[in-house]
């Protein structure tokens, strides 16, 4: 991320928000002869106590921890639950339906060999992994910069976002695809492409 980039992150930032909204309140009193001397300590000292007292924006987890392969399940719904009232309507519809999509692979996991199968941990590492820390990058930027603050190839977080979820939600369902055909080549392709793809949110703040 650019300099350019972190300094709308600051400015989004929801610990800058708070203290430009006190020192403004500074300012109001200044401005209407409340306080006469000292106006621009108090200013700073008002900017620099919302600053320092609010908490930042937590790196949370989206996904239990300790979680074993059988309860892929209960870590979908657990993500699906922890972004729906944080997300944009059509990025929780995109991951619901990614969610079923995945829920629908399960029984046919089960009847294959759950510790040997490459299909399985395709379909973990999407549930566990890409998936939630895809959201989860998303989720650490300030919600007006992530709507309106072009990060890449003039696209905002929240447009990167929707093209990923567009990508993930087309490889799981060919992964469908290529798992009732056995074709076990395509799955190691799939594998692979999931791996470079989603390994690392292109909006990643390190």
């Amino acid at each position: 991320m650019s300099r350019i980039d972190r300094l709308f992150l600051f400015l989004y930032g929801r610990r800058n928000l708070v203290g430009t909204s006190l020192a403004l309140l500074g300012l109001l009193l200044f401005f209407t002869g409340i306080i006469r001397h000292y106006w621009l300590f108090i200013v700073a000292g008002l900017y620099a106590l919302g600053f320092l007292l609010t908490p930042a924006e937590r790196r949370e987890s989206l996904t239990p921890q300790g979680l074993d392969v059988d309860r892929i399940e209960d870590a979908l719904d657990h993500l699906v639950r922890a972004i729906r009232q944080r997300v944009p309507a059509e990025v929780l519809a995109k991951v619901e339906g990614i969610r079923e999509a995945i829920i629908a692979l399960l029984p046919e996991l089960q009847r294959q060999d759950w510790e040997q199968g490459h299909q399985i941990h395709i379909i973990r590492e999407t549930a566990l992994s890409y998936l939630p820390d895809m959201l989860g990058s998303y989720l650490r930027l300030p919600a007006a910069f992530a709507q309106r603050h072009p990060i890449k190839d003039g696209k905002t977080a929240r447009q990167l976002l929707n093209e990923q979820l567009d990508l993930l939600d087309g490889e799981i369902k060919r992964i469908a695809v290529d798992l009732h055909r056995r074709d076990l080549g395509a799955l190691v392709a799939h594998g692979r492409f999931l791996r470079e793809k989603f390994g690392r949110s292109e909006w990643d703040l390190g």
